[in-house]
Formats: structure tokens, sequence, C-alpha cells
């Protein structure tokens, strides 16, 4: 399993911006994006000379900062993000709003979404470890994708899980409007349909990886 294991507070500072992929530390004020990080200048970019570093604004540097926020986001290292971009190509439709779409409905991200992990990675975790079950079955690849009517449930041994009960109690994170979770029953979640742009509200120009992949 391909999966990024450097720590992850420098990716968020090579993007200057918060890509929340370490839960509550993300929302304090050791995040080095934070706003106090920002009042003491030290949310620069990393590397020896990310301080004094000053880079142009070109139109590739743009979309491939676009690019890889998302590919951050969502946890896909770059081979994986191609496939899941030509995928998206070939279907009809908006090809930048296919990508989202697909990277929505990963497993991992559906976790994520449904508030029973605080980050991605440990929703991730998660679905490698069989805690998650789709339509009853357990699946332990975080990149199978969901469909419209599916229910996406966690085990009732890990409903009981310390941890994933913190998170229920903690975790005040909307809901999208593509996945229904009902109060009652918390540790299992619907996909009620296919998500939408308006309904995706990462802060990724999917337009600019479109142009990026497109040269």
């Amino acid at each position: 399993m391909a999966r990024y294991t450097g720590p992850v507070c420098r990716l968020c500072r090579r993007e200057r911006t918060k890509l929340f992929l370490k839960g509550e530390r993300c929302n304090s004020i050791k995040c080095p994006v934070s706003e106090i990080a920002e009042r003491r200048k030290r949310a620069f970019p990393p590397g020896e000379h990310g301080r004094d570093r000053v880079r142009q604004g070109s139109e590739y540097l743009v979309q491939l900062r676009e690019k890889q926020k998302a590919r951050r986001i969502y946890g896909v290292l770059e081979r994986q993000f191609v496939r899941i971009y030509e995928e998206a190509n070939r279907q009809s439709g908006i090809t930048g709003e296919n990508l989202l779409r697909m990277l929505e409905l990963r497993l991992d991200n559906v976790t994520f979404r449904a508030g029973w992990a605080s980050s991605r990675a440990q929703a991730r975790q998660f679905v490698r470890h069989g805690q998650v079950l789709v339509n009853g079955n357990r699946v332990t690849i975080p990149s199978f994708r969901v469909r419209k009517g599916d229910i996406v449930s966690l085990r009732e041994k890990a409903a009981n899980f310390i941890l994933i009960r913190h998170n229920l109690d903690t975790i005040d994170r909307t809901k999208p409007a593509w996945l229904e979770v009902a109060q009652d029953a918390p540790t299992k979640a619907t996909v009620v349909s296919l998500p939408i742009r308006e309904q995706i509200d990462e802060p990724v120009r999917e337009q600019l990886i479109v142009e990026l992949y497109s040269k």
C-alpha cells in the first residue's frame, strides 16, 4: 500500500493553507499556518531556503500548486491521481467536477465525512483495519468507490472504540448533503446522491488541474 509517511504539517506550509491533515491539531495554535503562526512569521514554506525564497507566480506554478493541494487533501499519490483524472476525463460532463466527485466517493473520504475519523489519514487506517462495512460487507480498500444507495457503517465492535466514541462526541463537522447520517444511528451513513460541485467544500480550483493535465 503506497502512501505518504512523512510529516504532514510541512505539506500545509508548502501550500500556505490549512489542509486539515492532522485532526484536532489543525484547529489549535500549534498549527504552523494558524493566525498566531502568521503573526510570528513562521508560516513559510519548508526547506532550507523556504523563508527567503521568492517564487514567480507563473501560470504553470499556480496550476501545479492547485493539483498538489488536491492530492494532499485527499491523501492520493501522483500515479493514482493521474489514473483518477484520466477516468474523469473519459466520463461525460465537466472533467473537473467528475474528478472531485470521484475523490469524494472514496471510502476513506466517506468515513471522514461521516464524522467517524478526525482526519482522512485516520479514516484510511480504520478502513485498512477492516472496521468499515459497505452494505454489510467488510471492505479494506481505502480507494473503494461507493455508489448512490450504498450504506456505509462501522463494525459493531469498532463503534465502541474509545477513539471513535471520542470523535463522535467531539467532532462538529457539517455532513455533506449527499451523505445522510441519522442522529439515532451515528455509526451508519447512506449515500443518498452523487455529490455535485456545490456540495464539495474543499478549496480546490479544479479547472486549474484540468488545464495542467491538458497541456
